[in-house]
């Protein structure tokens, strides 16, 4: 029998739970249809993917596009183009916008925003507050929601619940896993004098090891005492690493690039201010304690934390500067030039980037290369040796703290449920992303 598919791609290495190994994959109404040698069925498009692996599609569980509000930075449209060019196919949107991403209309709002405008497929996370503790179980199971977001320690935005009285109320309440950003409050105040004008490299003294571990410590205790499950974002510091090996049970935490690629305070002295995150980039034996946490299996996800700021603002002396910088983009590259250099496998990248996030977040038809499945799909060449440059970004902030680094490993093509919307640096489709769909959220 003569099969029919929309698009075939053909003849790549298919990255996938079963392993690596050369197939076809058949392509039907923007789903997964067959996979296997398919050299007897026919297609409308086939795609020669000879030499290059097909990975399911990466998601970036944590971004910041800005929008609305802050929109000379970054917003819906120029975020996701920017991901779909470094090969990310969904993307998971923070809620420090402006107005703050904390009310039904707010959430309704940005997703008006984003459908049919983003690139890639998109989820929004809803601002947990001390205000809207009592609407966060109905706001989480909304069609296109990726949960909770708290902040328990201060960062860019005004959403902030610091107190363990408040925060329990939050965990009461909320059923799905909740995501949190981690440093004390009360220690980053306290320290806040160790701040040195004029110096980024104090940037990790003021906000120390012992704020980001005090705070996984305190949110540990709290979705133990009322049976919630956390998810602890961007882990800076070995001992938080040490510490949630231990308590796996309730806890899921995600390591970004920059923190399993930069160190201090070498990347201060180079970048400055360009290197200036929160929580921040530390020294090497922190970027080692999280490489561990990859090895072990410690580290569930990982997430860019896309947090762009203009040149202009970064260019404000410290500690006036704001910090964040791009990071969408360049996940897919820097995270390959790690696997070519052995520090990780390419099935374990597989399982922090698509995998992961399907299980932690319960996704619908994402993260496998599945028959029945969305065909999302990161295409890859292993082998092509490119240089990271702030004019590849796609980001309205335009500039990268990778710019004129030579990575090995480079996103050749970009498919979001079946339509190649990337392809060898090009953007191929009109802007079509639709709402990420979470099994808590699925409603008739």
């Amino acid at each position: 029998m003569n099969q029919r598919f929309d698009t075939i791609l053909k003849s790549g290495t298919v990255v996938n739970q079963d392993g690596e190994g050369l197939r076809d994959i058949g392509i039907v109404d923007g789903r997964i249809s067959a996979i296997g040698s398919l050299a007897q069925a026919s297609a409308g498009e086939v795609i020669d993917c000879k030499g290059l692996h097909i990975l399911p599609g990466v998601m970036d569980t944590q971004v910041h596009f800005r929008e609305p509000g802050l929109t000379h930075k970054e917003d819906l449209e120029t975020g996701s183009r920017s991901a779909v060019m470094g090969g990310v196919t969904a993307v998971f949107e923070m809620p420090n916008t402006n107005p703050l991403t904390v009310t039904e209309a707010a959430f309704g709002d940005k997703i008006k925003r984003a459908h049919h405008r983003m690139h890639c497929d998109f989820a929004f996370f809803i601002g947990g507050t001390r205000e809207n503790v009592q609407d966060l179980p109905e706001f989480e199971r909304a069609p296109g929601c990726a949960g909770v977001k708290v902040f328990i320690g201060s960062s860019t935005g005004a959403l902030l619940v610091e107190d363990d009285a408040s925060l329990r109320r939050i965990f009461q309440v909320i059923r799905r896993r909740a995501a949190f950003h981690a440093e004390d409050e009360y220690r980053l105040n306290e320290r806040k004098p160790l701040r040195v004008e004029g110096d980024p490299r104090s940037h990790p003294v003021w906000r120390d090891e012992v704020a980001a571990l005090m705070a996984t410590e305190r949110l540990v205790k709290l979705a133990r005492e009322t049976g919630k499950r956390i998810h602890v974002l961007h882990i800076s510091t070995k001992e938080e690493i040490l510490y949630l090996r231990d308590h796996k049970d309730v806890a899921s935490c995600e390591a970004t690039p920059h923190h399993l690629t930069m160190a201090a305070p070498e990347c201060y002295e180079r970048l400055g201010t360009h290197a200036q995150m929160n929580p921040p980039v530390r020294s090497a034996d922190h970027r080692a304690g999280i490489w561990y946490g990859i090895e072990q299996g410690i580290v569930d996800v990982l997430g860019s934390d896309h947090a762009p700021h203009t040149l202009e603002e970064k260019a404000k002396t410290y500690p006036a500067s704001p910090s964040g910088m791009t990071g969408v983009q360049t996940l897919v590259p820097l995270m390959l030039d790690h696997v070519n250099a052995g520090r990780l496998s390419l099935a374990r990248f597989v399982d922090l980037t698509s995998a992961g996030p399907a299980r932690l977040f319960n996704i619908a038809c994402k993260g496998r290369i599945a028959a029945g499945y969305d065909a999302d799909f990161t295409i890859v060449d292993l082998k092509r040796s490119e240089a990271i440059t702030n004019k590849w970004i796609a980001s309205r902030a335009g500039w990268t703290p990778y710019d004129g680094v030579r990575v090995q490993g480079w996103p050749v093509g970009t498919f979001v449920r079946g339509r190649r919307v990337m392809w060898q640096g090009e953007l191929t489709a009109a802007s079509l992303g639709e709402p990420v769909r979470f099994l808590e959220t699925l409603k008739p």
